[in-house]
């Protein structure tokens, strides 16, 4: 494939274009406010000057990636375009309308591939004269640093296409995952309970913010804490991927999206980009110090790590991904200190199938049932990987 066209120049578009270019394709970049157009240069010509600031650019290859790239805002121009990914606003129906109109601009023989992150890609190229070409390639922000891209076919991709796609990335140096077109495919399926579970346990007043991110970050060694992620991710953002998987997943109780954050929404509060979210960024108040209780810390640790390998055994019993697949993509997609079916292993299935049981003996509420391929595996005394089998 020799041209890559991106539709739309946000960061995550102008990640994927940057990604493109540097590989050596000639890039449209088709974007119609010209504002965002001026953002999206100067943005990548910054980000580009600091790679030669810090030597791991020199001003040729700048000068070359930013040769490759040209913006354009008619979908017209890309009529010569072999791959096509669109990274527009997180909507269905703009999608589909978008879709429609773009494949009236290129050739029968030109892929379609949507960023979406958690949309039905079915749905998406059911808009489409020709939905064999339609694919899913999901990018994570920002994309020229972050190596996993989740790869999704719907229904009616053509069958050689996944691999043709697969193959692209992987010479672009990214880290391929395949997923099925499941509401979140993997990462943001399977990364639910960590915000979820964190929320819940925050409700019932079981600890505070500062103490539950510090377990995670102290005792769990994860890179960020889920309050912290939230505020980073934003919360406008977070929580409408939540209130997107609950409504796809037919309002399943495990996905049920949270109060305290529906209200951090609605209050304006998203974050670090508003200066306030779980936490106050623009105060100079000292933060209240986090409770040393190792041994409760630990029990906040073990119940919101057991909802997460629970969803990821459950993504694995219904097919979603393989095993190694799934602990790939949650160790590379979110930075997981170690992949969640790797962690049941290492852990014991047998108490983490006890761990569950105990929360849905208080609880009585189906969030808490446990995967029948962990009850059936503990049973069994399996195991996802062989000591000679790890996640990639």
């Amino acid at each position: 494939m020799k041209t890559i066209a991106i539709l739309g120049a946000g960061s995550m578009g102008t990640g994927i274009a940057q990604v493109a270019a540097t590989a050596g394709h000639e890039v449209l970049l088709y974007e119609l406010d010209e504002a965002q157009r001026s953002t999206s240069l100067s943005g990548l010509q910054r980000i580009l000057n600091r790679q030669v600031e810090k030597g791991r650019m020199t001003d040729p290859e700048v000068k070359a990636i930013i040769g490759n790239l040209r913006y354009v805002e008619n979908l017209s121009d890309l009529a010569g375009a072999d791959l096509v990914i669109e990274a527009i606003v997180e909507n269905l129906d703009v999608k589909k309308k978008v879709f429609a109109e773009l494949e009236r601009s290129v050739s029968d023989d030109c892929i379609l591939a949507t960023n979406t992150s958690s949309l039905s890609i079915a749905s998406i190229a059911a808009a489409c004269r020709l939905p064999g070409r339609v694919i899913g390639i999901h990018f994570f922000n920002p994309a020229p640093l972050m190596k996993l891209v989740e790869v999704i076919p719907a229904v009616q991709t053509d069958a050689g296409l996944p691999d043709r796609v697969c193959s692209l990335l992987e010479n672009w140096g990214k880290l391929v995952v395949r997923a099925k077109d499941t509401p979140g495919f993997i990462v943001n399926r399977v990364a639910r309970p960590f915000y979820g579970e964190a929320l819940r346990i925050l409700e019932e007043g079981l600890a505070d913010v500062v103490t539950i991110d510090h377990a995670m970050r102290e005792i769990g060694k994860f890179r960020m804490g889920p309050f912290q992620l939230m505020d980073y991710i934003g919360h406008d953002i977070n929580y409408k991927v939540t209130e997107t998987v609950f409504e796809a997943f037919y309002y399943d109780p495990r996905y049920r999206p949270s109060f305290t954050q529906k209200r951090l929404v609605e209050a304006g509060y998203l974050g670090r980009k508003t200066g306030r979210g779980f936490y106050d960024y623009d105060s100079d108040k000292p933060q209240v110090p986090p409770r040393e209780d190792f041994e409760a810390n630990k029990k906040i640790v073990n119940r919101i790590l057991v909802m997460l390998i629970n969803e990821a055994a459950d993504a694995r019993y219904l097919n979603v991904a393989s095993s190694s697949d799934i602990d790939t993509a949650m160790r590379y997609g979110t930075n997981y200190p170690k992949g969640l079916l790797q962690w049941a292993d290492d852990r014991g299935i047998p108490r983490t199938v006890e761990d569950l049981d105990a929360l849905y003996a208080v609880y009585h509420e189906d969030r808490y049932r446990c995967s029948p391929l962990l009850r059936k595996m503990a049973g069994e005394g399996k195991t996802f990987f062989t000591p000679s089998e790890p996640a990639s």
